[in-house]
């Protein structure tokens, strides 16, 4: 039988998605009840009141909630998901907003109707009278703390934090060359095709909820739900369905309405479903991206880095469910694969009027790799090097790993990289990006009147975070293979890949292989998919629990064939004894003998009885052992896996529009060992994809009102199809980790870690500016330029 394992086999659950046989949230509960929200204008403002009685007239009106109508704990603020000691000023919202709003889009007044059409319509007629307050908007007003967002926080400070290896400040000071740079990423967000939403219905009879919701973690929001409506997690089952794209958003819960949908369910004694529209997703979700950063860096006269002092500043927005987490991995994963001497790092994650910020793909790493790399090219730039030399002088090397470098990580672990070869990734990358080539290229192109610039940028990426995950693997009496693991899927192919390890491990076909993730009913541990960690913790546990599996159907086969179990293997579904095909059973037999039976169902089970033969010496299933065919393992690591990559682009620059194209883009990556280099593939392209759109397009753009200029497609630029390099090319290098049992590192973010610094890099490169802030428009260059001349006329 083929070995499955590095094989880049088409995915399996491409056909059903492609042929419109998924099913989504919204595709689901055509009977349920609906709900709509009455939403704050205000980005900070005091609610006097709720008058509801103009919607009371609404046919087809089945209820309508305020935030006194919320009983004990439903009443309560939402969970703070990730405390961590340097939160202080830890503060979440309220399912529904209380006496307060902090932000445009916070959820004020639920109604239930029949429909959404009439929930919208009575939604519409709720008058909320608000007393506006001044709004906190943006890093430098929260600094100013002339107003605060929440009046018990001082100076607008929801954490602060300092992690440092060496003395950074007595390193700089005793260098002989130093630099100070002021970086900037602005706000964007992850706008999935699909927005939130959930279904909830109650069963009166067995007192039990079920639930589905587009989330990244079914068994985080059973859990929540749970302890919001004092139900046992026994009682509650949450299932998520096809999920159009999550990138982090949906990592956040519960949400508001992932409490009140179910909550209103049981209230009613029908099913209530909300479908977020897309102006929601932009008011009323999640962002990200935004932090201010000051750079103090010492290096030598070769460009070696001696000591580096970070300072920087996180938007948060209104609120902190998701706590620290995204500058945490900003400040840690910040220096890439170099070794900066002396490091010191200071974070102060900070309140705004504005929506809240959680992880969105990248999570902290896309901000920085700007600062790392823009301060690698600066050094670059002081010394008159190339800027590949002065990376190639910093790099660990493969020799010293693993490499500490003494700070604590995001799971509260060491910052400690397991495998890795960056110059060997560099040489690879210089090779397919045409690098020692390209001022032949530049030259040739500027004799057309064409200006062309190349960018590079490195990244380290922390996956396979824990604390665990687990899996189950049983063997039917078919022959078919039932595969369930907790975390949730949305779209990064968990079907293809988690067949393809248990058909290796298990030896059987992977036609004969049915995945199921996301669901508790079949597997109720888990934690959930974000930070690049699906292959790593449930494809490990997969795989382990298909060993068990293997080992318990050679043992039953070894009895029935007595055979040595060590003479024994498992190929297509086969057990035999090794070189005799002749001497085998089908796996699905050997499930049907492991489970003795009283009663014969069909011939197959006749095997199984009382008078079919077998030791009377011994108890039927003895002790210690179980029925059936089957393994249920779980897999806890010591600490992250570190995947590794570089990034160059060529863009072209246009003289008089400022328009920037792309002309090559070229991805080197280390994801240790690859299940599946088409789907790794697929993964780095859609995120080149956003990088590239977090880079030169997507920003999410308040007022000083707090006001979200372009809460629409309309206004908010995405890439199409003809803004992404089409022909993306990618080489990989594999090092394995030797932290998982299969020696993989995760691979779902790193196409959009890069992407703000190498796309800096490229343009500072054809244009011979500073670039320090990102994204970058045509208009944002046309300025810089108008700048560099002195001349602000048009």
């Amino acid at each position: 039988m083929t070995a499955m394992f590095g094989e880049p086999i088409a995915r399996l659950e491409d056909d059903r998605l492609l042929r419109g046989n998924g099913a989504y949230l919204d595709d689901l509960g055509h009977d349920a009840l609906a709900a709509a929200f009455v939403r704050s204008p205000h980005a900070h403002a005091r609610v006097l009141g709720v008058d509801v009685a103009d919607a009371l007239d609404v046919d087809g009106l089945v209820a309508i909630y305020t935030y006194e109508d919320l009983p004990g704990r439903i009443a309560e603020p939402l969970p703070l998901l990730i405390p961590h000691p340097a939160l202080t000023h830890g503060r979440t919202g309220y399912p529904l907003a209380s006496d307060e709003v902090n932000y445009v889009g916070e959820p004020v007044v639920m109604v239930i109707a029949r429909d959404r059409y009439l929930a919208e319509d009575a939604a519409e007629r709720i008058m909320v009278d608000y007393e506006p307050l001044p709004a906190v908007v943006g890093v430098d007003a929260a600094l100013a703390a002339e107003h605060l967002v929440h009046p018990d926080v001082p100076g607008n400070v929801a954490g602060h934090l300092v992690q440092s290896n060496g003395d950074a400040a007595a390193a700089i000071a005793a260098a002989p060359r130093t630099l100070e740079l002021h970086l900037y990423i602005e706000r964007s967000a992850s706008t999935p095709l699909e927005g939130r939403g959930v279904l909830a219905r109650w069963d009166t009879e067995s007192r039990r909820l079920r639930i589905w919701t587009s989330t990244q973690t079914s068994t985080g929001v059973r859990a929540a739900v749970a302890a919001k409506l004092e139900l046992d997690l026994a009682d509650v089952d949450v299932i998520t369905p096809d999920v159009g794209g999550g990138f982090g958003v949906k990592i956040v819960h519960p949400w508001p309405e992932e409490v009140l949908v179910p909550w209103a369910a049981r209230l009613l004694r029908q099913p209530v479903k909300f479908t977020e529209d897309r102006i929601e997703h932009f008011v009323a979700s999640a962002h990200e991206r935004g932090q201010r950063h000051q750079v103090r860096v010492g290096f030598d006269d070769d460009g070696r880095l001696l000591g580096l002092d970070v300072r920087f500043w996180h938007d948060n927005g209104a609120y902190i469910p998701y706590g620290l987490i995204v500058p945490i991995i900003t400040s840690t994963q910040l220096l890439g694969p170099y070794k900066p001497g002396a490091y010191r790092v200071e974070f102060s994650s900070l309140y705004t009027n504005t929506v809240i910020v959680t992880p969105y793909r990248g999570a902290g790493r896309p901000q920085g790799v700007f600062v790392m790399e823009r301060t690698m090219d600066a050094i670059a730039a002081a010394l008159g090097l190339d800027r590949t030399v002065v990376r190639e002088r910093n790099f660990i090397q493969p020799d010293e790993m693993p490499y500490d470098q003494g700070l604590i990580f995001q799971d509260g672990r060491p910052l400690i990289y397991d495998s890795g070869d960056y110059p060997a990734v560099l040489a690879r990358l210089k090779a397919l990006a045409g690098w020692d080539g390209f001022e032949a290229e530049r030259a040739a192109a500027a004799e057309q009147g064409r200006r062309l610039g190349i960018g590079l940028a490195c990244y380290v990426e922390g996956t396979g975070v824990g604390p665990y995950e687990g899996a189950h693997v049983v063997v039917e009496t078919s022959g078919k293979v039932k595969v369930a693991t907790g975390l949730t899927t949305q779209g990064q192919g968990h079907q293809t890949v988690f067949a393809q390890i248990v058909a290796d491990e298990l030896g059987v076909p992977i036609g004969d292989i049915e995945v199921v993730t996301g669901d508790t009913r079949a597997f109720g541990y888990a934690v959930g998919t974000f930070a690049s960690r699906a292959a790593v913790m449930s494809g490990s546990a997969v795989a382990l629990a298909a060993r068990a599996a293997r080992a318990k159907a050679i043992r039953v086969a070894a009895a029935a064939l007595e055979a040595s179990p060590d003479d024994l293997e498992i190929t297509g579904g086969i057990v035999q004894i090794k070189g005799d095909p002749e001497s085998g059973i089908a796996i699905g037999t050997v499930a049907v003998l492991s489970n003795p039976l009283r009663y014969a169902f069909d011939e197959a089970a006749q095997a199984a009885t009382q008078f079919a033969g077998g030791d009377i010496g011994k108890p039927p299933v003895a002790d210690g052992d179980e029925p059936g065919i089957e393994g249920r393992e779980y897999f806890s690591p010591l600490r992250s896996t570190f995947a590794s990559g570089m990034h160059a682009v060529v863009v072209e620059t246009d003289p008089l529009t400022a328009e920037i194209r792309i002309v090559r883009y070229c991805v080197v990556h280390d994801c240790g060992r690859l299940i599946n280099p088409r789907i790794v593939e697929g993964q780095i392209h859609g995120g080149v994809a956003q990088g590239v759109g977090g880079a030169l397009y997507e920003r999410m753009a308040y007022d000083e009102t707090g006001q979200l200029q372009n809460a629409s497609f309309m206004d908010f630029l995405m890439p199409y199809v003809s803004e992404v390099p089409a022909g993306i090319e990618i080489d990989h290098l594999e090092t394995p980790s030797p932290l998982n049992p299969l020696g993989i590192k995760g691979a779902g973010e790193a196409g959009v870690i890069p992407g703000a610094a190498v796309f800096a890099a490229a343009i500072e490169d054809a244009e011979g500016i500073a670039i320090t802030s990102m994204p970058i428009s045509p208009s944002d260059l046309f300025e810089l330029r108008l700048s560099r001349r002195g001349d602000r006329a048009v």
